[in-house]
């Protein structure tokens, strides 16, 4: 029977409001991008498949988080389900870089005892001109939390899948190590689901004959 997905990674997209956190889930999940967004009420649910080995399929479902300080109470339920995060700071913003390390200790206070598997992206690496914060910058944040750095831009597609599959990469390594594994009652990795083979009517007709003894 063929395997729809092995595994489920739930991943949970984090950072301040207006950072584009929601247009990296919609150039990711469906291949669009617009300058229009509406902000994030309470959590929006997106999902994707990705094929990180051969064989090995991971659905990713995908939870996008409001920002704002109103909706933190909403929020903070879905970090202890998730395995997975992205820490999300707008390049041009300096504000958002600097409330990185307070959504990360936020976040990993909630999960405890457990940890996510982090990455850190600064978005809107296409409006260069306008940067507030340096790579270097970054990269010495991302090694003060022993994370990864991609820099992305849900405008111009770039670096985006490459962002959510070096996080999952990361994960699936941590199971095969036995770092994560699935457990009762938590929703962050789930094992995965067969499909149902799918004959034409005469073969089913023919089929269910054979098998009344």
């Amino acid at each position: 029977m063929d395997i729809l997905w092995q595994y489920q990674f739930r991943i949970i997209l984090l950072g301040d409001s207006t950072v584009g956190k929601s247009s990296l889930l919609k150039r990711f999940t469906d291949g669009i991008y617009s300058d229009v967004a509406d902000p994030t009420v309470g959590v929006d649910f997106y999902a994707r498949s990705l094929e990180i080995e051969p064989g090995v399929k991971i659905k990713l479902q995908l939870w996008d988080t409001a920002g704002q300080e109103r909706f933190r109470s909403i929020t903070t339920s879905y970090y202890r389900n998730s395995v997975g995060g992205l820490l999300v700071f707008d390049l041009t913003n300096r504000k958002t870089f600097d409330h990185v390390k307070e959504w990360h200790r936020e976040v990993s206070e909630h999960v405890l005892p457990h940890h996510m598997v982090y990455i850190l992206i600064g978005h809107k690496s296409d409006l260069g001109k306008d940067r507030k914060v340096t790579r270097e910058e970054a990269e010495d944040l991302a090694a003060v939390l022993g994370v990864r750095y991609v820099e992305t831009s849900a405008k111009c597609n770039s670096n985006v899948d490459r962002a959510f599959e070096l996080l999952t990469r990361d994960i699936f390594e941590l199971m095969k190590m036995g770092e994560i594994d699935t457990r009762e009652g938590w929703d962050g990795v789930k094992s995965g689901l067969s499909a149902k083979v799918l004959y034409p009517a005469e073969e089913e007709a023919e089929r269910e004959k054979s098998c009344n003894c």
